[in-house]
């Protein structure tokens, strides 16, 4: 199959505002994008059945309206629909295999956490194998636009506890496409035996931050050398992961966190970053998987 980004839609604004940004990636890609909606109520194509009979009316509504905003948003832009008889779930996750990138609606907090078509999102970040982007309604169309120049940076979390090539190809590329800056962030909590009676020990923090650095340096060197045009910011933050990642999004076009392939049986799906971003960050999150 010909690379494609798949959008999740059922009708809501946040899948639309998911779309917008789906069909934007595409067309920055030269990609072909790809309306998927699922329902397990979908029945076989009738012929010849007037509209008011037809059961799949609305699900084909949702999809033809999408399509026909975005063409003209991308008249040049090859957009497929596509309508499937099954489990939401388990169809996002076929699509995401086969996928360059997944994008799905997302409400971020509420007083019920929700997401695409309920609690569909977070299973389908857990466990696709491919880059998934949630976007919010609201949030980066009114604070950003995808002309070049115009957008925030990409902003993206380093654990730099192993390798983390996947995030920094997709950071990197994103950046380029973008024209815009990428901002590196680690955060490192300070351990305890950095703390004194008068304070903080800042020989233990200063040889700390150094350490972290040379480790950052590290894995971005090979990743400049790749994408010279990419301007890149990196810094390493003494505070908690989530608290420097979450704030270094703040008025970004988007951000790039990593979810690892495996973790132990008991442990949550996502790590504490990854739910950190995808429940306060206001930009577009793009979680990757990896080894």
């Amino acid at each position: 199959m010909e690379p494609v980004v798949t959008v999740g839609l059922d009708g809501s604004p946040e899948s639309l505002a998911a779309a917008r940004w789906a069909a934007d990636e595409a067309a920055r890609r030269r990609l072909t994008l790809r309306l998927l909606h699922a329902w397990p109520l979908l029945v076989p194509e009738p012929t010849h059945l007037p509209a008011e009979m037809d059961q799949n009316y609305w699900a084909k509504r949702i999809v033809h309206n999408a399509k026909a905003e975005l063409q003209a948003r991308h008249p040049g832009l090859s957009i497929v629909g596509n309508l499937v008889a099954e489990d939401a779930q388990e169809a996002l996750l076929r699509a995401a295999a086969e996928s360059e990138m997944t994008v799905l609606g997302s409400r971020g907090i509420e007083p019920v956490l929700s997401y695409f078509l309920g609690d569909i999102s977070m299973p389908v970040v857990a466990r696709a194998e491919r880059p998934v982007v949630l976007v919010r309604a609201g949030t980066w169309e009114e604070g950003t636009s995808s002309a070049p120049g115009a957008s925030g940076g990409v902003v993206v979390a380093l654990k730099l506890h192993g390798p983390c090539d996947d995030l920094l190809a997709f950071s990197f590329a994103a950046a380029a496409a973008r024209g815009v800056p990428l901002q590196a962030v680690h955060g490192r909590s300070v351990p305890l035996h950095a703390h004194a009676p008068w304070g903080v020990d800042h020989d233990v923090t200063e040889k700390i931050r150094q350490d972290a650095q040379k480790l950052l340096n590290d894995a971005l060197r090979p990743w400049r050398e790749k994408f010279p045009s990419v301007e890149v910011v990196d810094g390493v933050g003494l505070e908690s992961p989530t608290k420097a990642v979450v704030r270094a999004a703040e008025g970004a076009g988007l951000l790039v966190v990593g979810r690892r392939r495996h973790r132990p049986a008991l442990a949550p799906p996502l790590g504490s970053v990854a739910t950190a971003a995808i429940h306060h960050a206001r930009c577009p999150v793009a979680v990757i998987p990896h080894d």
